[in-house]
Parts: structure tokens; C-alpha cells; sequence
């Protein structure tokens, strides 16, 4: 046998894991927030008349009067038995939204402080990631205190709080920033300090857009959520890009919830304006649609073939760089990462498993390209995480 049919042999006997990086907990300090609020967002007690039970307002005016909550939202003995359920090894959890965007400066700096050790003692008391030596199952997303009036300086100090929290590998923000977004020049001290932190930023939508564009039918949660939020990340990205942020920054480690939105649809359409607008035409150092070559996209789509247009609008993204080239299919399935978001869309009946996770796997096992060769789908469904949160050599050395 020669050595490098060896090497694919041992390749193949590897066992590699399943990461969800898309998946939320209320942490009992923060669920405790919420039941005194008198106001949206809150968790309040609501009643048909037949039964009574939490709900989770996290809008005012949200269809239905919010979503049942309990404890799946806050107890980690629940994650962890969905992680089971679905042969999930690995997950990096992250505060749900609207995180601490409510909030007055000074409580959401004491809030954010309090809030990412609970999370650093709830990922660090996790147990080991079983066939996976020197890892947990469970790593973090902080907060940071991103509320209009917090002093800059406040913020760097809570990502050198983060720094000392080893379970603790990225942060979850929003896309308001400290008030104006997140193209915003004030945030590029922010941006300096996390790019020098290699902590991951997981952008999250959870405003929407107008809902007067929703009409006034009752559809439940389905056009805010299947469109309004998809559409305000794709919004707030497309200003970080024309900002320039992504020049300034080209080391930042940014990763778009839901596949990031309709960007990699609109990417061409994109550059397309700003190559024939004299305002924006001259601004950046490349063409629009290199960027995406430089943002991570978790994989929570549901289908295949949006996926692969995804992983195929990323790997062209050199190409706008150097000024022509091949596709570079390797790079797209390199920027996607499995995620559920847990514990949002349950199975309307009791299941063994939830079809919005088994759909998933699905769609990335049988993405056009990646469905016939498995060393993709292992970095899809595990690898690429690692990777990104380095800690891909703790277990591959």
C-alpha cells in the first residue's frame, strides 16, 4: 500500500464531528431580566382561558402573543439531550436575541459582565465531548454592552473580560451596533479589538423590517421570520461592506445567521450598483462580491440547493480579487457551518428528532459537489467550526 493511499485510508477511519454553531439559551439571569419587564421584551404569563403558560414577547406586536418557552430555553440538561438526540458533539452557544439592546448603558455593562461568566461556568462545567480528547461539548458567545450611550472604552474592557473566559470563543451582536449600525466609524475600535482577539462575531438579525409590508393577515410567525430576518441581516452586511469595514478590518472572523440573508442572491446586483453610482464607485479596495469570500455562512437554509448556490456564490470570491479565475469549490464548503437554532422551531408534535435539524443535515449531505465527496461534508457539518474557533489542532495534531 503506498503512503499516500494510506493517508486516505486513515482519513476515511477518522471519526469526525457534528458542531452546531447556531443555537441559543436564555441563561436563568437573563430569563430572570425579562420576567420583570413589563414590556416587550418579556416573558410574561399568558392564558387562553384553558391553560396558562410562559410566552416569549420578544416584539411588541409579535403574532400570537409570543412563543411558549420553558425550560428547554434555559436548562442545559435539555441542550444537552437534544445534542444526543440529533449525534450533535459539539455546540457553541449564544445569549437569543434581543441580548442586551433594551437596556440603559450602565445596567447592560453589569448585565453583559454577569451574564458572560454564567455562560464561561455553564460551557466549562459541560461534559467532555465524548471520542473527541480536549474538548467540551459546549463552548460560548458572549455579549457585549452594544447600547447608544456606552463609553467605547467600555466595550474594549468587556472583550478583554472575554479574552480571559477560555470556553468563551466569540460574540453574538445585533445589527444596531451602539445605535446607528454597524457601519458605524465609532464601532472601528470595537472592530480592532475583536479582530485582535480572534473571537468570532455571529451576527444575528432581530429587528426585521417594516412590518406594515406584511400586511394584515394573520400568518403567524412566517413572514418575519422566513423574510424579515433574512432581509435585516442582508441589509446591515451590505452597509458593513460599503463602510469599508471588511478593508479595515480584512482579519475580522464575521459569521451570518441563515446563510446570510439574500446577499449571495443580490451579490451581483450589488456590485453591479455600486460600479455605476459616483458616490460609492471608488470606495472600496475590491469588487463587491469578494467580501463574501471573507464572512463565514452558518448552513441554516433547509434546502440543498439554496446551500449550494451559497457555497458557489462564496467560492467565486477570489476571482474579484485577482481579476479572473476558476470557481474554487473547496472554498465555498469552507465558509459553511452546521447549525440548528436551538430551541426555536420545535416540531409541532412530540418527535424524536426535530425536522428543521434533520432537514438540515440533509441539505448539507446532499449539496450538488459536496454530496459525493465526504471530506466536504465533514467540514460543513464539523471541521470548519474547529477551524474557525481554533480548536481544530486540539484534536487533529
Amino acid at each position: 500500500m503506498t503512503e499516500l493511499l494510506k493517508s486516505i485510508t486513515s482519513m476515511a477511519n477518522i471519526r469526525h464531528p457534528i458542531v452546531d454553531v447556531h443555537t441559543h439559551v436564555y441563561l436563568p439571569r437573563y430569563a430572570a431580566e425579562l420576567r420583570a419587564r413589563t414590556s416587550a421584551p418579556r416573558i410574561l404569563n399568558w392564558t387562553n382561558g384553558v391553560k396558562t403558560e410562559e410566552r416569549l414577547l420578544i416584539l411588541d406586536g409579535e403574532p400570537s402573543g409570543g412563543r411558549p418557552i420553558g425550560p428547554q430555553y434555559w436548562d442545559r440538561d435539555e441542550k444537552l439531550e437534544f445534542m444526543q438526540r440529533h449525534g450533535i458533539n459539539i455546540s457553541f452557544v449564544s445569549s437569543a436575541n434581543p441580548w442586551l439592546d433594551f437596556l440603559p448603558a450602565d445596567r447592560a455593562q453589569t448585565l453583559a459582565h454577569e451574564l458572560n461568566d454564567n455562560l464561561e461556568e455553564y460551557c466549562a462545567t459541560s461534559p467532555p465531548a465524548e471520542g473527541f480528547s480536549g474538548l467540551k461539548t459546549l463552548y460560548g458567545f458572549g455579549l457585549l454592552p452594544l447600547v447608544p450611550n456606552v463609553e467605547v472604552s467600555t466595550i474594549i474592557q468587556t472583550i478583554e473580560h472575554l479574552k480571559s473566559l477560555p470556553h468563551i470563543r466569540g460574540i453574538i451582536m445585533g445589527t444596531k451596533g451602539i445605535g446607528k449600525g454597524l457601519d458605524d466609524n465609532a464601532l472601528d475600535p470595537v472592530w480592532d479589538a475583536i479582530q485582535a482577539a480572534r473571537l468570532v462575531v455571529f451576527i444575528h438579525p432581530h429587528y426585521g423590517v417594516d412590518s406594515t409590508a406584511f400586511g394584515e393577515n394573520d400568518n403567524g410567525h412566517v413572514l418575519p421570520l422566513a423574510l424579515g430576518f433574512p432581509f435585516e441581516t442582508t441589509i446591515a452586511i451590505t452597509r458593513l461592506i460599503l463602510s469599508g469595514v471588511l478593508d479595515r478590518f480584512p482579519d475580522l472572523r464575521l459569521l451570518l445567521a441563515h446563510s446570510g440573508g439574500a446577499l449571495p442572491q443580490l451579490s451581483s446586483r450589488l456590485a453591479s450598483c455600486i460600479q455605476h453610482d459616483p458616490i460609492v464607485a471608488n470606495r472600496l479596495k475590491h469588487d463587491a462580491r469578494y467580501y463574501l469570500g471573507q464572512l463565514y455562512f452558518d448552513a441554516v437554509a433547509y434546502g440543498s440547493e439554496e446551500l449550494t448556490f451559497v457555497s458557489r456564490t462564496i467560492s467565486r470570491a477570489s476571482a474579484f480579487k485577482n481579476g479572473g479565475g476558476n470557481i474554487d469549490a473547496p472554498a465555498g464548503s469552507a465558509r459553511l457551518l452546521f447549525g440548528t437554532d436551538h430551541p426555536f422551531f420545535p416540531p409541532l408534535e412530540a418527535s424524536q428528532k426535530w425536522p428543521s435539524v434533520e432537514n438540515n443535515l440533509a441539505a448539507i449531505r446532499s449539496m450538488a459537489g459536496v454530496d459525493s465527496k465526504p471530506e466536504h461534508q465533514a467540514n460543513i457539518l464539523g471541521l470548519n467550526a474547529l477551524r474557525l474557533f481554533d480548536l481544530h489542532d486540539q484534536v487533529y495534531t
